[in-house]
């Protein structure tokens, strides 16, 4: 099994390590909860090197990303991060995926860890292109929460914007900064050598910032609604069924455009949907979900610490209105909702 970099450090502060997709990875380090409320309330810090990331350099970079993925870089600028997706020929989705615009012809790509192989063997298929894998030979650190840049700030002397990128030395190694993360939010995920990467995490630890783990990553994703590969997004489900269209540029040609412009204009016949439950009851993935004449099933679903009630997506068919009464089916009880469009720690 894979090892991060920061593996002596996980063990050393608690980590209770678990198979994720081949990596041996920290689940949780004191409890899910206490990390889950660390990074609402003030910042916590991810050990995330399991995740995909490779290079993409060369002058045929901007055509091979306009054409695999969906949404357009034209909209941004270099020293920019990117939202945006990897379709099939159908417009399922093979990938949700960060793009980082370092410079010309510099790109650094984010795929999910389970799909790193398959999408960088798309890029480097491409002409006029070098593609160089990342996830072997650097480490990767999320910090997330409102406090996140002034402890950027304080240990690293930097800090970064929502959505740009930067690049700057530290203790004697390079670091990749980006204003990224999964957890609804502030704060930046930063790429670097292993040598370095351990001094940050000590540092940070220093400074009081609370090591998280990967469970406490998933409970903050789904209070922000954001969606995850392999449960809510796969290659069945079109960015238009999953409620994230405003990753996709019409504007330009793509793999999938085609049959997304169809699907755009027969309507869609199934949504993905946040609900809320008003009854006590934990929603899990493949529960079965109702509203009316509309059935469907949970892709995702937990206890929301911070509503201190049950949450999810759930795939409805035909889609539900917002506010509209919905039922999830626990053990043998159907257990009354309502569907809330996300993100639900907001309000």
């Amino acid at each position: 099994m894979n090892q991060s970099p920061l593996h002596d450090f996980n063990v050393e502060h608690g980590g209770r390590l678990v198979d994720f997709g081949g990596w041996e990875m920290p689940v949780q380090y004191e409890s899910v909860l206490a990390e889950h409320r660390a990074v609402r309330t003030s910042v916590g810090f991810f050990d995330v090197s399991h995740l995909g990331r490779f290079a993409l350099k060369g002058p045929g970079s901007a055509e091979a990303l306009s054409w695999i993925l969906c949404n357009n870089l034209g909209r941004v600028e270099s020293g920019r991060a990117q939202y945006t997706m990897m379709l099939n020929e159908s417009g399922g989705i093979v990938d949700d995926i960060i793009v980082w615009w370092l410079s010309t012809d510099h790109y650094w790509i984010m795929p999910n860890a389970v799909n790193q192989e398959s999408v960088m063997s798309a890029f480097a298929d491409s002409d006029g292109v070098e593609v160089t894998d990342l996830q072997r030979t650097t480490a990767m650190i999320a910090v997330q929460g409102p406090d996140a840049p002034d402890t950027l700030s304080a240990v690293l002397n930097e800090k970064v914007g929502r959505f740009r990128t930067k690049h700057f030395q530290w203790g004697g190694g390079p670091i990749w900064m980006a204003g990224t993360g999964y957890t609804g939010e502030t704060g930046a995920e930063l790429i670097t050598d292993p040598r370095t990467a351990r001094e940050v995490a000590k540092a940070l630890v220093r400074e009081g910032v609370r090591p998280c783990g990967l469970g406490s990553r998933d409970t903050l994703r789904l209070e922000a609604g954001l969606p995850l590969w392999g449960q809510d997004l796969d290659e069945t489900i079109t960015p238009l069924e999953a409620d994230i269209g405003f990753a996709v540029d019409f504007d330009h040609e793509f793999v999938g455009k085609p049959a997304l412009e169809r699907h755009q204009e027969r309507g869609v016949e199934t949504r993905l949907s946040g609900f809320v439950l008003d009854e006590r009851g934990v929603p899990r993935h493949g529960h079965e979900a109702r509203s009316g004449d509309s059935t469907g099933v949970v892709t995702s679903g937990n206890i929301s610490p911070n509503l201190d009630a049950g949450i999810g997506l759930a795939r409805m068919s035909p889609p539900v209105g917002e506010g509209e009464p919905l039922e999830i089916r626990i053990r043998d009880r159907w257990v009354k909702g309502h569907v809330r469009k996300p993100p639900f720690h907001r309000s």
